[in-house]
């Protein structure tokens, strides 16, 4: 079973996780599994940018982004070239890393998070 190595972030996941992570889920699902509470405004439906993360090993065993994802990525905060939306991204066969970025833009909120 692959692993998410989940980084450290001040927030969601302040000393960090390694994680078992079952192939096909989304690395959300397995985020919000294991207790770190990425933001998802949305609902991880792929209808805003909250849940941005960054793939810092493992990229290339993820199915390429659809074209939607694309276009909410294009107005992440901190956008990458490995950048992907949490609720998109599905765990393969191959370990990831993560990383939470420091920020995440919501145009839905209706105050300050």
């Amino acid at each position: 079973m692959p692993q998410i190595i989940f980084l450290p972030h001040a927030e969601h996941c302040p000393d960090g996780m390694v994680v078992e992570a079952e192939t096909g889920k989304s690395i959300l699902e397995v985020a919000h599994d294991n207790h770190i509470e990425i933001e998802s405004a949305c609902g991880g439906v792929n209808a805003c940018t909250t849940c941005h993360c960054v793939i810092r090993e493992g990229f290339n065993s993820l199915e390429e982004a659809d074209e939607l994802e694309e276009d909410y990525l294009d107005r992440a905060w901190g956008l990458e070239p490995t950048s992907r939306l949490s609720c998109q991204a599905k765990v393969g066969t191959e370990d990831l890393t993560v990383e939470i970025p420091k920020y995440s833009l919501n145009h839905a909120a209706e105050a300050p998070h």
